[in-house]
């Protein structure tokens, strides 16, 4: 498991440290810090990602208001002023970079829709033929779009762990028939209409991660939703089916990280200044253009 560092709110109830979320406990709901920390090939960095965590955390929000006819979700407010006490002594390093949410049960797969042909998803293609047991048409060129999009699931790994591909016969399996098909059902309309947003304001989503809790007998919204951490997301005016594609999201950090040769064992390597600057400037970008604001 690779060492991630200590949060700074050491005086409140720490949950659970994930690979970028802390999140603190409350009589009121959970908090959850989306910090400025970066994981790639499932091992924490040693270096942050300036403002990385606000604009995370930000685009989150946008879309879980933009979703909310579709499904709901965990977010309560992200007013510091509705914050409860014992939160409210860290407003400023909380501004921008939290929210208050409701204690869901998380639910054990995790809901991945692919809309284009890319990663993993390319590698399974390449070798057998299929993603995750689902055949695909021969001929298909690496970040092809898909004639449907496909909801493609795994199992959720402990953080320093590697997250495991599934059919979707495994997910009934796990987690019931009906519950499967209406994760299947929500993932999929989620995306879509993510997706036909994002292409508006010249963003390609090519495949993304949602995850789900249940609170009072119903499924919810959790964690994060259609940001550059759960997505890939390409520019339009560059896409060209049959190679890799130009990213906004840490793509440009995994490959510098291919580049260099790094085993992908932990510790990770330092990141140089500029491919820390590009990658926050990046999520920026991203933000501004979904949004039409700056963090």
């Amino acid at each position: 498991m690779t060492p991630i560092p200590q949060t700074e709110f050491d005086d409140l109830s720490l949950v659970r440290q994930g690979k970028v979320r802390d999140i603190f406990d409350s009589e009121d709901g959970l908090l959850m810090v989306t910090t400025d920390r970066l994981s790639a090939f499932d091992v924490v960095l040693p270096d942050i990602i300036p403002d990385k965590g606000k604009v995370l955390n930000q685009i989150s929000v946008f879309w879980f208001n933009h979703m909310a006819s579709i499904v709901g979700n965990h977010l309560i407010t992200t007013d510091l002023s509705q914050y409860p006490d014992e939160f409210k002594p860290h407003s400023q390093a909380l501004e921008k970079r939290s929210m208050l949410v409701k204690k869901a049960r998380p639910v054990a797969v995790e809901c991945i829709v692919r809309g284009y042909i890319s990663g993993s998803g390319w590698r399974s293609y390449l070798k057998d033929g299929h993603v995750c047991g689902i055949e695909l048409p021969k001929g298909l060129k690496e970040s092809d779009r898909l004639e449907s999009p496909l909801f493609t699931p795994s199992t959720k790994a402990e953080v320093g762990d590697h997250d495991i591909n599934i059919s979707f016969e495994q997910t009934i399996d796990i987690l019931g028939k009906e519950k499967a098909e209406k994760l299947k059902e929500l993932s999929l309309s989620l995306y879509q209409k993510g997706a036909e947003y994002a292409l508006s304001k010249g963003i390609i989503i090519a495949d993304t991660k949602f995850e789900f809790g249940m609170l009072d007998n119903e499924i919810i919204l959790i964690d994060e939703i259609l940001t550059p951490d759960s997505s890939r997301f390409w520019p339009l005016d560059t896409y060209e089916p049959g190679k890799g594609q130009k990213s906004f999201d840490k793509q440009y950090v995994r490959d510098w990280l291919v580049a260099s040769g790094w085993d992908k064992r932990p510790p990770g390597p330092r990141l140089p200044p500029d491919i820390i600057q590009h990658t926050s400037d990046s999520y920026k970008e991203i933000y501004k253009r979904l949004t039409g604001e700056d963090v």
